[in-house]
C-alpha cells in the first residue's frame, strides 16, 4: 500500500515524520518528511461548447503546472490513462485510476456563454477511498481572467489535499531591470505569481527599489530616487497613480512596509548621520520615532498581529536581527549564528521570520522561529537576498544574482524544505520581489 506521509516538503520544520501505511482518505500532512510526490491526474477539462475548447485546454495546463510546481505532486501523463473522462457528471472508474497509481484525480468542465463569460467547474476525487474529496465547485469570470480562474481551481485542490491555504491566485510586484549591468534601467512591474501577465507601474526615468504590497493588495510602497536621493512613494495599483508620503524632503527615507491594518507605515529615515525606524500614520501624517540608538536600524517589518516589529541593526557591531514592541521600546536580539543577518520578513502565519544571511563569502535565504531558535538555511549562492513570503507562509521568493561582469539578477522561489528551488520566469533581469495577498 502506498506510503503517504508528508511529501517532499519540510514546511513545519518539525521533527522528522514517521512513514505510516495509508488507511484513510487522501490527505497530505505538510511536515518534515521526504518521499515521492503524490501522483495526481489532472484530466483534460471538457469543453461544454465549441467556443470553450481552447480555454479548456489552457486552464487544464495551468492547473497542472500550479500543482506540479509545488514539488508535492507528480502529474500522471494522459498517455498512461486507462479511463477517459468524457462527461463531467459521469461515473469515475476508480479501479482504472488505481491501476496506474493515481491517488487524486481532478476533473473539470468549461462553458463560454454568448456574452463572453467563462464558467469553470471542477471536482477532486480520492482514488483510494473511491469518493469525491469535498464538493464540486465552480468559478465564473471573463475570458481575460481565465488564468485567474485556473489558479483558483488549483488553490482549491491544493487546500483540500494539504489542509494549507493556496497561493496561486496572487501577484508579485518586482523591479524589472534592462540595459548593461553598470547602467541598469529599473521600473516597477507586477505579474502573476508564475511570471505571466506582466504590467508596468512606473517608467524607467528614475531608480526604484523595494516595492511592498498593502495588506489588501491594492497599493504598493516603494523607494524612488526621483528627487536625487531615496524617498518613499505610495502607488495605487489599479489606477497606477503615485503620491509622495509627504515626509521630510531633507532626510533620506527608505525600506517601507505597511502595518497589518494598512493605515500605518514603518520605515527607515537617515538624518544627521544616523538611521532610525519611524512609524507614520497615513491619515494624520503623524510620525513616531521608534528607535534612537547611535547605530543603523533598518528593514523593519510587522508581525501579522501588529504587536511587534522585527528589524536589522548593527548596534552589536555587525548586522543582526532584533524584535521590539510595535510602539517602540527596548529590542531583543534574536540572531546569534555566524555571519551577518538582514532583510527580515515575518511570515503571514506568524510562525517564522525569513532573512538574508551573509557568511564565509556566501549569501543565504533562511528562516528562524520568531525567538531566533531553529535557524535553517534554505539556499546558498554568490548572492541571494530579499525574501518575500507567499500568502500561505509556505513558499519564499527572493533575488539571486550571478557573479561576474555579465552577472544578472533573477527571481527564484523555494519552499521551506529548501528542496523545491526554481527560477521564476521573467523576460528580463528582475529583483526585489514582494508577494501580494490572495486576490479577492
Amino acid at each position: 500500500m502506498k506510503l503517504l506521509v508528508s511529501l517532499a516538503l519540510a514546511l513545519t520544520l518539525a521533527l522528522p515524520a514517521v512513514a505510516q501505511e495509508r488507511s484513510g482518505p487522501l490527505r497530505i500532512e505538510i511536515t518534515e518528511g521526504v518521499i515521492e510526490p503524490v501522483p495526481i491526474a489532472v484530466a483534460p477539462f471538457l469543453a461544454e461548447n465549441a467556443a470553450a475548447s481552447d480555454y479548456a485546454a489552457q486552464i487544464t495546463s495551468v492547473v497542472a503546472a500550479d500543482l506540479v510546481g509545488t514539488g508535492l505532486f507528480r502529474d500522471v501523463p494522459q498517455s498512461a490513462y486507462i479511463s477517459q473522462v468524457n462527461t463531467f457528471d459521469g461515473e469515475i472508474s476508480y479501479a482504472d485510476w488505481k491501476a496506474i497509481n493515481v491517488e487524486a484525480l481532478v476533473t473539470g468542465a468549461v462553458t463560454l456563454s454568448s456574452d463572453g463569460k467563462l464558467l469553470v467547474k471542477f471536482r477532486l476525487y480520492d482514488i483510494f477511498t473511491g469518493a469525491p474529496l469535498g464538493d464540486g465547485l465552480q468559478f465564473a469570470g471573463s475570458t481575460a481572467s481565465w488564468r485567474r480562474v485556473a489558479h483558483k481551481v488549483a488553490d482549491q485542490v491544493y487546500a483540500r489535499i494539504t489542509g494549507e491555504g493556496g497561493y496561486f491566485d496572487s501577484r508579485v510586484v518586482f523591479v524589472e531591470q534592462t540595459g548593461p549591468k553598470n547602467a541598469r534601467q529599473k521600473r516597477l512591474a507586477i505579474m502573476d505569481y508564475d511570471g505571466a501577465n506582466v504590467q508596468y507601474l512606473t517608467d524607467a526615468s528614475s531608480i526604484v527599489l523595494a516595492p511592498r504590497f498593502s495588506p489588501t493588495g491594492d497599493r504598493v510602497l516603494y523607494t524612488s530616487y526621483e528627487s536625487g536621493f531615496p524617498q518613499i512613494y505610495e502607488l495605487a495599483v489599479g489606477a497606477v497613480q503615485k503620491r509622495s508620503l509627504g515626509l521630510d524632503a531633507a532626510a533620506m527615507t527608505f525600506a517601507p512596509r505597511y502595518a497589518p491594518d494598512g493605515r500605518r507605515v514603518v520605515y527607515s529615515e537617515a538624518r544627521d548621520g544616523n538611521t532610525d525606524i519611524y512609524l507614520l500614520d497615513l491619515a494624520s501624517n503623524q510620525r513616531q520615532r521608534l528607535t534612537s540608538a547611535p547605530s543603523i536600524e533598518t528593514a523593519p517589518d510587522f508581525s501579522p498581529d501588529g504587536s511587534q516589529i522585527v528589524f536589522e541593526s548593527d548596534r552589536s557591531g555587525t548586522q543582526q536581527l532584533y524584535v521590539m514592541p510595535a510602539s517602540g521600546g527596548e529590542p531583543t536580539r534574536i540572531s546569534f549564528g555566524q555571519g551577518r543577518y538582514s532583510t527580515p520578513v515575518w511570515s503571514p502565519r506568524g510562525d517564522y521570520i525569513a532573512f538574508t544571511k551573509q557568511n564565509a563569502g556566501r549569501f543565504h535565504i533562511g528562516v528562524m522561529r520568531t525567538d531566533g531558535s531553529a535557524e535553517r538555511l534554505l539556499t546558498a549562492s554568490f548572492l541571494d537576498e530579499g525574501p518575500t513570503w507567499a500568502p500561505n507562509g509556505r513558499v519564499l521568493m527572493f533575488t539571486r544574482e550571478t557573479a561576474g561582469e555579465q552577472g544578472a539578477q533573477a527571481l527564484f522561489s523555494v519552499d521551506l524544505s529548501g528542496r523545491n528551488l526554481k527560477r521564476v520566469q521573467t523576460s528580463t533581469a528582475a529583483s526585489d520581489p514582494a508577494w501580494s495577498p490572495l486576490l479577492p
